[in-house]
């Protein structure tokens, strides 16, 4: 033991208590003495490139290129999707891809337009799948020796060296990946690899999971490995929960998404070009990808960003529809006690007219801390909980993590005992790392036995009352006193048979364990929609549910960086998730925690959390003024609930984000792009929050168009930026003009918020009225909004021309002409 880690061991002691202290020191040497012994040594190392083309072989969508010493397969999709693999790698396996479902339409599109970013409706669900090839492109001889796709909506050049540039149909170059460059150990093994791609010199970098800087990427060195911080994270952390070899690029010449389908450990290092004010010495930007092993593949998708969003959901599945109590408040704590502490909550939600819809369980409801079990002493009649809370409209989410106690007699360990469902080390031997609960072993999700047994054991959860649930510590975690605290990666897994090691299933883990929960739950209670959210996850996790913020440092850079992160998931296909209001530590000041509950209440998941040793976090306990001005968030909230649930359907149907940058509509404005302080609620709302201390008025960037103030009613034109009033009270949100928004009325049914738009121009809108829950598609309402004479006329469009909306409509802004 070297001195640094000797003395770790000792402040783990120290910190956590002698039992859990020494069981982390433990866990440490085990973990390495395992890598050390189960893991070959890398040695000497070959570097190799792909060398001259020699040959080609066309085929449906593309072809194989061949080089001196790689070969290159590339295939345009019916979608427009691009794929090419090197030393032939081909689109499957992969977890991004997971599911299958019947081929898409592809005349079915999603052309922007002023409805809420979205034109002609897909009719079919979308579920992750490799697309067929687009017959209609083809693999043809290029310039200098080098060769081409041309499809629709792309083309494809590869050099003869083996760069591979993709280009819009108006010739236009996106995005230039150089020749790779791999390392081959001299005795067989894993290949590192590197990718050095350019772009546009105007281009800005989104994406790569959930990070804190951003929403828009600095330069800088970005891991793609799933950690947990082990404590608090502020901006600039990194790497934290989720990560994903997922970039999404805007630049003046269109937007692409580019997706290396590889799950190994790598990095990835950008740089933003610079423009020569018209010198013509631009430097490109810049993306390095350097992968420890795995296949080299990439997706590419060209469009606006609308478009490009709709087809990374066709290749990756659809995002899961929340019930509509998911899009609701709710209320967790980690240490509520026991039944009469969630009580008092409750109580007081209901005393002070507060909407609640939602309490979460944290570890200490649980017989300690031991997954799917309960506390008989501070929860004996938990079922009678729940049956409470539910008559008052609100349910109960529990935590559940992936360790279970290494502890025979117990049943959840008995029955993986049985099923042989946990993982194992080079040698044979059941691996045990350290939770909560102590010793702790962890059940392979990578093999489609083990997620049938554990998707079964929700049945427990169901009974106890539970209607949704939130999956932690799952990147894995596992506490150790130095060193990665995750499992070794020597680690055996079953990688769906094909066998493999930890160094490939780490970063893939948790998206294996909710698609087990999200299937045992489909079959557990088939008639409701699963409400399922996880702390980490990867590419197509979005299938199974959404995700949260995990432990946001409080303080005023963490509210910045709530933002940062449901943005940036947004971008990579994750549409529903949220932050901890106030912060996961800490005690937030007044301000800061109306602040922070203003902006949530306008994001996917809508969710008070903090920790242990935190200060409260309901609203009454910090004043009068905060309690009101808290309320009238809350119930803003609950009126926007139908739009909510709409965004969600859209989501699902085309994959847009709920929260989406400024830029969404008209990624050419240039200056949009570098707006991290506001964003787009759907295609109708503009919400500005405050995220600064002692401000009461802020400058607002607006798109083009006119916008409306909801507050005051006052019309502003876009593009441009204007100074706005930021009281205390409320958060600057603006309608854009012509906006139809679907809205809760104080009956209780659903209405027209319907802002006028402008002189000579027609606006319109989308509802998807959901009766909260279940499996029925409902059709899709469309709703145009237009001047006649001197009133403005909300009528449905249909096949047989429409007619008057069957809601109540309030329309704002006629005053303004």
């Amino acid at each position: 033991m070297n001195g640094r880690d000797l003395v770790r061991s000792v402040k783990a002691v120290a910190s956590v208590g002698a039992a859990q202290g020494v069981r982390t020191v433990r866990a440490a040497w085990r973990r390495r003495r395992a890598d050390a012994t189960g893991l070959p040594a890398r040695g000497a190392e070959r570097a190799r490139v792909p060398g001259p083309v020699e040959d080609v072989e066309p085929g449906p969508g593309g072809g194989v290129v061949r080089f001196s010493r790689s070969e290159l397969r590339i295939l345009v999709a019916v979608n427009g999707a691009v794929f090419w693999g090197w030393d032939g790698a081909g689109p499957e396996p992969s977890y991004a891809l997971a599911g299958r479902c019947p081929e898409p339409d592809p005349r079915a599109v999603l052309e922007p337009d002023n409805w809420d970013g979205a034109g002609p409706e897909p009719s079919y669900a979308l579920a992750g799948r490799c697309p067929e090839p687009d017959p209609r492109a083809v693999l043809e001889p290029d310039k200098d020796g080098g060769w081409r796709v041309v499809a629709e909506r792309v083309t494809v050049v590869v050099s003869r060296h083996g760069a591979v540039e993709v280009r819009t149909p108006g010739g236009v170059t996106l995005r230039r990946d150089l020749p790779p460059r791999w390392w081959e150990p001299v005795g067989g093994g894993p290949a590192r690899w590197m990718q050095r791609s350019e772009v546009g010199a105007d281009a800005r970098f989104f994406g790569l999971g959930g990070r804190t800087s951003g929403p828009r990427l600095p330069d800088g060195t970005y891991r793609l490995w799933n950690s947990d911080p082990g404590r608090a994270f502020t901006p600039g952390d990194d790497p934290l929960y989720i990560t994903m070899p997922v970039q999404l690029v805007v630049s003046d010449g269109g937007t692409h998404l580019a997706f290396h389908d590889s799950s190994w450990d790598g990095t990835v290092t950008l740089h933003e070009g610079e423009e020569g004010a018209g010198s013509g010495h631009d430097r490109a930007g810049t993306s390095e990808l350097r992968m420890d092993g795995g296949p080299l593949r990439c997706w590419v998708m060209v469009g606006t960003p609308a478009r490009v969003l709709l087809a990374w959901a066709s290749l990756t599945g659809a995002p899961a529809l929340p019930p509509a109590w998911a899009l609701g408040h709710h209320h967790a704590r980690w240490g509520f006690g026991g039944e009469q502490e969630v009580r008092r909550i409750v109580a007081g939600y209901l005393e002070h007219r507060l909407p609640l819809d939602a309490v979460h369980l944290d570890i200490d409801h649980l017989d300690a801390h031991q997954v799917f079990t309960v506390d008989q002493d501070r929860f004996p009649k938990l079922p009678v909980l729940a049956e409470e809370l539910r008559r008052e409209g609100i349910r109960l989410v529990s935590i559940v993590g992936p360790g279970v106690k290494a502890l025979p007699g117990r049943a959840v360990y008995d029955s993986g005992a049985a099923e042989d469902a946990f993982v194992r080390d080079a040698s044979g031997v059941v691996v045990e790392g350290v939770v909560w609960p102590g010793e702790v072993v962890f059940p392979d999700f990578t093999h489609a036995r083990v997620r049938a047994w554990w998707g079964a054991l929700y049945e427990e959860r169901l009974t106890q009352g539970f209607s949704g649930f939130w999956h932690d510590m799952n990147e894995p975690t596992s506490f150790t006193a130095f060193g990665e605290s995750t499992l070794p990666r020597s680690t055996r897994h079953s990688l769906e048979g094909r066998g493999g090691d930890h160094r490939e299933a780490h970063n893939v883990y948790a998206l294996c364990m909710a698609r087990a929960g999200f299937e045992g739950l489909r079959k557990l209670a088939p008639e409701e929609r699963p409400f399922l959210f996880s702390r980490s996850g990867w590419a197509g996790m979005q299938r199974y549910g959404g995700t949260w913020s995990g432990d946001v440092a409080t303080g005023w850079p963490g509210l910045r960086a709530s933002l940062a992160l449901v943005m940036g998931l947004g971008l990579c296909g994750v549409p529903y998730s949220g932050p901890d209001i106030g912060g996961f530590d800490g005690d937030p000041s007044p301000e800061l925690y109306l602040r922070w509950f203003q902006l949530g209440a306008y994001l996917p998941l809508f969710r008070t959390h903090a920790s242990l040793r935190a200060g409260r976090r309901e609203p009454w306990e910090f004043g009068g003024d905060v309690l009101e001005h808290a309320r009238v968030a809350l119930v803003e909230r609950r009126r926007l609930l139908p739009y909510f649930l709409t965004l969600a359907h859209l989501a699902r149907r085309t994959g847009a984000p709920y929260v989406r940058p400024l830029w969404w509509a008209a990624p050419e404005e240039r200056v949009l792009r570098d707006c991290e302080d506001a964003f787009l609620l759907g295609d109708s709302l503009l919400v500005a929050p405050v995220l600064e201390p002692g401000a009461v008025r802020r400058a607002v960037r607006l798109p083009r168009g006119r916008w409306y103030d909801v507050a005051t009613g006052q019309a502003y034109e876009g593009p441009g930026q204007v100074l706005v009033d930021a009281p205390l009270s409320r958060i600057p949100v603006f309608a854009r003009a012509g906006a139809v928004l679907p809205v809760r009325g104080e009956d209780g049914g659903l209405e027209l918020d319907v802002w006028a738009p402008a002189r000579g121009r027609t606006g319109g809108g989308l509802v998807v009225p959901d009766g909260g829950d279940g499996w029925d598609e409902p059709e899709i309402e469309r709703y145009t909004a237009r001047w006649r004479g001197s009133r403005v006329v909300v009528e449905r469009a249909g096949e047989d021309g429409g007619g008057a909306p069957p809601y109540p409509v309030r329309v704002r802004g006629t005053e303004e002409t």
